[in-house]
């Protein structure tokens, strides 16, 4: 049961919790007001590491009581600023100060915020975030603090449970090579690598198991994520587990950057031999000697591998499908002849239609019409709904490297990559490319052709393929075009921005009306938390892009005539803010409480300049180059065109 005092703003947050046989001792979360007050569970152990590069296993032995005040340790990683300066242009005077400790063998710990009055009989949605960042990043991170927006969750009547995650990264998590496989199996283990992924499978399992008594339903539960931890869902949706056992009941996976392949363990052993020895380590024993700062220091080519046990069978006909079964959408003839200008980083993205492909059924799925609910789609416990986009502008991330191409360089490694003539010669057709672009000219179209390679046509492919795996229903396509209020453009991970709405917006007031959409003003909206640190006074290391270091050359150009006569109007002003807020939390919601966000035949935008709302495939036509995709990218197949977006977002070689 939870036990409170009668003043939900004064009283000590505790959960006696009756499976663990321990009392958690939590927060009132400051955004808390007396009409929606917040409670918080922070650095909750949920697995243990009993050796560097060996499977976690759940933690259940707490003490009588146990403090939950306070971040727990996150994994090791190097220190420097993280992404949310980087991405969101914000200044020392405006970010949180956090100081979170790195411990590799206490960082499997979560965050619980969840409304003040939720009781174990309560059952509300839960909804899991797993945090990007590759081999940097934490779930304790101030920026996907829970607090806005489990707050706001009640605000709108539909109440969630928010839990954010921390487990093992880079090396620590997602090492891999035949010595270790049998350095896990003398240990009793099956599998090796993925460590990062059984930590988070460890965590939905601690989830299922526990959290009932903190007012959570543990068969409702959403899991989320953006980035690396986006494909990092999808990994799970394609797990040998999550067909046994599925411990989460749909998916939002955001921008999610899936590896152009997932090796088996010969060929991660292979890269993990070199490392050895660059580290003068022989054995696996004495690799675990090396301090772990310094294997933090060290940037893994793999991520997830193929080891025999981890994936369920098939998986890869469903991450990596056949490009002639990609295309999903029906071809627009109004479309022909539309010149749709989207603004953006890039220029304009240029509209194209796309025509219908060959679709094929592989499983029985059903769909019956009648209500909204999510419940309407009979598949497979293991076929979960699932929401999936991207943002406009995701290769802003590379600007540096694409801007140290030349015309003729780009030309010889498209070529190299392709190994045909033809098709690397449709390639750069279609992108504008060729040895005499200007040079003030490629960086843009290389960026493009990033943006295409590495997340938006991956998107639509992996979209296209969990729909014909669940029948042709069960999925829901959104683009986040919105700008950011700082950079203006829709850069990477800006739709995190106004998911969680902890990054402050220092704009001047809306010069709009106020928008019918939102029920009643937000106090988490942030001009309000401009000065508000969430959780405890902490420092946290995150990034969602493992390009350390790289210069970020965002820009957008003003409207037209703004700034000649005085008018400095901003791209994102307060209006505009809550618009995007509001819709995308809205959407989020529904999606937890089980409903269907919006009408399956329609894509839901986000932006640019406020506008949200169900939009025909038309518009997703135009807002993406899908005829560039199937002229271009299809014939190539998804892995190839995957390497090429590496390839160019590396920058070219050292001479």
């Amino acid at each position: 049961m939870i036990s409170k005092l009668s003043n939900g703003l004064q009283s000590e947050p505790v959960v006696m919790h009756q499976k663990l046989h321990t009392t958690f001792t939590g927060q009132v979360h400051p955004i808390s007001t007396e009409e929606a007050v917040v409670h918080q569970y922070l650095g909750i152990k949920y697995a243990s590491v009993p050796a560097r590069f060996r499977q976690s296993k759940l933690y259940t032995a707490y003490p009588p009581v146990t403090d939950a005040t306070r971040h727990g340790p996150i994994c090791p990683q190097i220190k420097g600023q993280g992404y949310e300066a980087e991405l969101f242009a914000l200044t020392d005077d405006v970010m949180p100060v956090q100081a979170l400790k790195q411990n590799e063998f206490e960082c499997l710990n979560l965050n619980i915020t969840c409304p003040a009055d939720a009781l174990p009989g309560s059952r509300l949605p839960v909804m899991v975030y797993i945090h990007g960042g590759g081999t940097r990043g934490s779930g304790s991170s101030w920026l996907y603090d829970g607090g806005c927006l489990v707050q706001r969750s009640m605000m709108v009547g539909k109440p969630v449970i928010l839990v954010t995650i921390n487990y093992r990264l880079g090396l620590l998590g997602f090492a891999a090579s035949n010595a270790l496989l049998e350095d896990n199996v003398a240990a009793g283990e099956e599998g090796v690598g993925n460590y990062g992924l059984r930590d988070q499978r460890k965590a939905l399992e601690w989830v299922y198991s526990f959290i009932s008594d903190f007012g959570g339903d543990s068969n409702n539960v959403t899991l989320f994520g953006s980035a690396s931890g986006a494909a990092d869902i999808l990994c799970h949706m394609h797990s040998s587990a999550n067909e046994i056992r599925p411990l989460f009941q749909r998916a939002i996976v955001q921008s999610a950057e899936m590896p152009f392949d997932i090796p088996n363990v010969s060929s991660a052993g292979w890269q993990f031999s070199r490392l050895m020895s660059a580290l003068r380590a022989n054995t696996v024993e004495e690799l675990r000697d090396v301090p772990a700062d310094k294997l933090a220091a060290i940037v893994p080519a793999i991520r997830a591998v193929d080891d025999g046990v981890f994936f369920a069978s098939g998986w890869r006909d469903y991450l990596y499908p056949e490009t002639e079964e990609v295309s999903a959408h029906e071809k627009v003839p109004e479309l022909q002849a539309l010149s749709h200008r989207l603004k953006s980083p890039h220029g304009h993205l240029r509209s194209h239609s796309r025509s219908r492909s060959r679709s094929r059924s592989r499983s029985r799925a059903r769909h019956t019409t009648g209500t909204n609910g999510l419940n309407n789609y009979h598949h497979p416990p293991h076929l979960q709904p699932l929401m999936i986009g991207d943002c406009g502008a995701e290769s802003l991330l590379w600007s540096l490297p694409a801007s140290l191409w030349s015309a003729p360089g780009v030309v010889r490694r498209l070529r190299a990559i392709c190994q045909s003539l033809p098709k690397s010669s449709a390639l750069l057709r279609a992108y504008d490319i060729s040895s005499h672009t200007p040079p003030e000219e490629l960086p843009e179209r290389v960026l493009e052709l990033i943006n295409d390679a590495r997340f938006a046509w991956p998107t639509e492919c992996i979209a296209a393929s969990a729909k014909r795996a669940r029948g042709g229903h069960g999925v829901w396509r959104y683009v986040f075009d919105q700008e950011s209020p700082a950079r203006g453009v829709p850069h990477h991970a800006v739709d995190l921005l106004y998911l969680f709405d902890n990054v402050p917006l220092s704009v001047p007031p809306a010069l709009s009306p106020p928008d019918v959409f939102s029920p009643a003003a937000s106090p988490c909206a942030s001009p309000h938390v401009a000065g508000y640190s969430p959780g405890t006074p902490e420092m946290c290391y995150g990034s969602d892009t493992d390009s350390d270091g790289v210069d970020f050359e965002f820009g957008f150009n003003s409207p037209d005539g703004a700034g000649d006569d005085g008018w400095d109007v901003p791209v994102v002003d307060e209006w505009t803010y809550a618009r995007v807020r509001d819709a995308v939390q809205s959407r989020w919601f529904a999606f937890a409480h089980g409903e269907a966000p919006w009408a399956e035949d329609k894509v839901f935008v986000f932006g640019p300049e406020g506008e949200v709302g169900p939009r025909s495939m038309a518009i997703f036509n135009g807002r993406r180059r899908v005829q560039v995709w199937k002229e271009a990218l299809q014939p190539l197949g998804l892995q190839l065109v995957q390497k090429v977006g590496l390839e160019l977002s590396n920058g070219p070689p050292l001479a």
